[in-house]
């Protein structure tokens, strides 16, 4: 089922027509933010199914806009996927012990990055 509600938040220009694009053609809605603090204040305003989240950004990076996602009882339960250029063993180690859901390294490879969104919004839908 499409129609969810995705945000992305990545300060690139060129990463974020990217998913935009992928996400928009299979039928999601997307809302965008280039800085962490951004990212957090829309995730509490809107609520959405799914936050992708770059790491290195502007402001606060994605770890911590994580963090103040996870500190709020109203965004706690909103899965988020890390969307990262950083590919070391450590560095994916580092993202998926902060506590994101998932991981997905750029540039993307969109077959997989499409069903690891669908993946992800089905297992929060109890599908």
């Amino acid at each position: 089922m499409a129609n969810e509600l995705i945000l992305i938040v990545e300060d690139n220009d060129k990463n974020l027509k990217l998913v935009r694009d992928v996400l928009q053609h299979r039928g999601y809605q997307t809302i965008e933010a280039g800085t962490g603090e951004d990212g957090v204040r829309l995730a509490k305003e809107r609520h959405p199914d799914l936050v992708l989240m770059d790491i290195l950004l502007p402001g606060i990076d994605g770890i911590a806009a994580l963090g103040q996602l996870r500190a709020d009882a109203a965004t706690r339960a909103i899965p988020v996927i890390a969307v990262t250029a950083s590919v070391m063993t450590h560095d994916r180690k580092k993202v998926m012990d902060a506590g994101f859901d998932g991981y997905q390294s750029k540039p993307i490879k969109v077959k997989e990055f499409i069903e690891a969104v669908r993946e992800m919004l089905d297992r929060r839908a109890g599908a």
